[in-house]
Parts: C-alpha cells; sequence; structure tokens
C-alpha cells in the first residue's frame, strides 16, 4: 500500500445507497494497479488489484441483477 494521499472517486452508485466502492483513478494511471475501498468506510481497508481485474469487477457491477 502507498503512503501518499489518494483522490477517490465515489461509483455513481454510490448516491443510491447501496453497497458501493471507490477508486482512485490518478493512482491507478501512474502506478499500474487500481486501489479500491468500500465508500462507507473511508479509513478502512484497500484493496490493490490490477487493470484487468477491475475491469472484470466493473463489468460484473454492470451485469448485476439489481
Amino acid at each position: 500500500m502507498t503512503t501518499e494521499p489518494l483522490n477517490w472517486t465515489k461509483s455513481s452508485y454510490s448516491d443510491h445507497g447501496g453497497a458501493c466502492v471507490e477508486w482512485a483513478p490518478t493512482y491507478a494511471s501512474t502506478h499500474g494497479v487500481v486501489p479500491v475501498q468500500d465508500s462507507k468506510l473511508s479509513d478502512g481497508p484497500v484493496l490493490m488489484v490490477s487493470h484487468s481485474a477491475f475491469a472484470g469487477l466493473v463489468a460484473l457491477a454492470r451485469n448485476a441483477d439489481m
């Protein structure tokens, strides 16, 4: 994990009251790994995933029956 501050971007679903995530796109583009965290736990753990793993998570979320 990094000690540098991360600039988080919330999922578009964060305003709908569901279980949402946020990610740090600037860090992802400069370091080649995508930080992901629970948007309700800003001081909680951060999951670091590859770009392809993150794309898979996004695809899964888009196709989920919500």
